[in-house]
């Protein structure tokens, strides 16, 4: 009688079992829902990262040939510089636009239309006979990098699960940070074994590889929205200016206020021919979402410490510490390998801190690594603390940068994913620009050997704004998921 009667018990128990384990994987799959099957996130994964890392590198190792760029192709220094700047005013100029085409048009679709002309732009600046044919090939190069950009970001959200997210955003993170640091490194070694050309040429086999693997890529449902020239046209006016404004801001000040004059006017127009729409071009919905809006002056604050932080350490390492040019480069390379470290780490925690809480931590983590190095005095061997230092800041913006990305993209409709990695994109130029400009107003202010100084304290000023307005947006229902 006992066994009987414990049998029904025993087998009700299995059976609540069970159906608890269905029921977990039936919300599991509800959850998983919204991300690709594995095999097929493996290769929009693929496809993803390739091309970002493929345009990152592209920037990093440029830089290194411009001298002998203009030695081969005859051209001035100070000409040869167009062959960095045009890539960025392009990016900068159409990094909305292109968000506002993938929606219209399909993410995948304009996504891989961006690394096909990305890919050919780089078999023209191999071609290059002269300095003008590699600009205007540059400038195509960064049209493909404006589309690879935002809609990566984008693409990532609709190949991973929501659950998952975080951790996407952190590979994303790791393989950007892993090609700007190992850029330069690889840059050097082909100029060693090659021309400047192959620098580029290099570009066509992966760009063939990630290409194939678009076919992975999932393909969202487009809006329905017209794309208005004339605010495309503004958008583009109201950038290039600004950046060029900026640049020449402290040299010729005339010219370069004009500019910055002729910017906020294009600013002016284009809101107020943006504002009545649905979805505008200037991601204005997005904007009045108070947690997307304050992510995105976080990131504004960051990335102008950022840039200022890596134009300062040079002149400090090398000018006032006396170390070589190589020994700069050393003492530098903690920081993006700590960005490296800290991608995944935060997407670990992003999944049990609030957000708000940790990009604030990260950011006056990364504050805290550039005062030290503007105040701490170092005598004799600087190598350690600087090390250390750079580890800090390094650390610190890894932290802040993916809960913060994961808040914007998840702040914003789904729908409207690609304006939300356009935002993103436009608020990492922006801060870089200003953190460039900065930088320029201390090397032309006196005393000039003091400079680096009050730039590397301007930095992490910078920074510890971006942890403050993370604080605003703090709450108890603002957690990653």
């Amino acid at each position: 009688m006992l066994t009987s009667t414990l049998r029904p018990d025993s087998s009700s128990t299995a059976s609540r079992t069970a159906e608890a384990r269905e029921v977990n994987d039936d919300a599991k799959a509800v959850h998983d829902a919204d991300g690709l099957p594995l095999p097929r996130r493996c290769l929009a994964v693929a496809a993803i990262l390739g091309a970002g890392v493929l345009v990152v590198l592209d920037g990093a190792i440029a830089n290194i040939a411009l001298p002998n760029i203009a030695q081969q192709l005859q051209a001035r220094s100070a000409d040869a510089v167009w062959v960095i700047t045009a890539y960025q005013l392009a990016v900068v100029m159409f990094l909305l636009p292109a968000s506002a085409v993938g929606e219209s048009f399909g993410y995948r679709r304009v996504f891989a239309g961006g690394v096909a002309l990305f890919t050919a732009a780089s078999v023209l600046c191999a071609l290059a006979p002269s300095l003008p044919w590699l600009v205007a090939a540059r400038c195509l190069q960064g049209l493909g990098s404006a589309a690879v950009m935002p809609l990566g970001l984008a693409l990532l959200r609709f190949t991973y699960p929501r659950r998952l997210l975080a951790r996407s955003i952190a590979w994303n993170a790791l393989a950007v940070a892993a090609a700007s640091a190992s850029g330069p490194t690889l840059g050097a070694f082909i100029l060693s074994v090659a021309s400047w050309p192959w620098l580029f040429a290099v570009n066509l086999p992966i760009g063939l590889l990630v290409l194939a693997a678009c076919a992975g890529l999932p393909s969202p449902a487009r809006s329905v929205r017209r794309i208005d020239g004339w605010s495309i046209a503004l958008n583009a006016v109201m950038f290039a200016s600004f950046v060029l404004g900026s640049d020449r801001l402290v040299a010729q000040p005339l010219h370069g206020g004009a500019l910055l004059v002729l910017s906020a006017a294009c600013m002016v127009l284009l809101v107020r021919r943006e504002m009545p729409k649905a979805a505008p071009l200037i991601p204005l919905d997005l904007l009045r979402v108070h947690s997307f809006r304050i992510s995105v002056i976080a990131s504004v604050c960051c990335f102008t410490g950022q840039m200022a932080g890596l134009v300062a350490l040079p002149f400090y390492i090398q000018h006032e510490l006396g170390q070589s040019a190589v020994m700069a480069g050393l003492l530098m390379t903690p920081w993006p390998l700590a960005v490296m470290l800290a991608a995944p780490l935060s997407a670990r925690l992003a999944q049990r801190v609030p957000s708000a809480w940790l990009c604030a931590a990260g950011s006056a983590c990364f504050a805290s690594g550039l005062a030290l190095c503007a105040l701490w005095p170092l005598h004799g061997s600087p190598a350690v603390p600087i090390a250390a230092f750079t580890s800090l800041a390094g650390l610190g913006f890894g932290f802040f940068q993916t809960p913060n990305n994961q808040n914007m993209l998840l702040s914003a409709p789904k729908e409207r994913s690609g304006a939300a990695g356009g935002a993103q994109g436009t608020a990492r130029l922006t801060g870089l620009t200003l953190g460039s400009l900065l930088m320029s107003l201390m090397f032309e202010l006196p005393p000039s050997h003091s400079a680096v100084h009050w730039g590397l304290a301007i930095a992490a000023l910078a920074a510890l704004a971006g942890s403050a307005a993370s604080l605003l947006r703090s709450s108890a229902r603002d957690r990653a998921v």
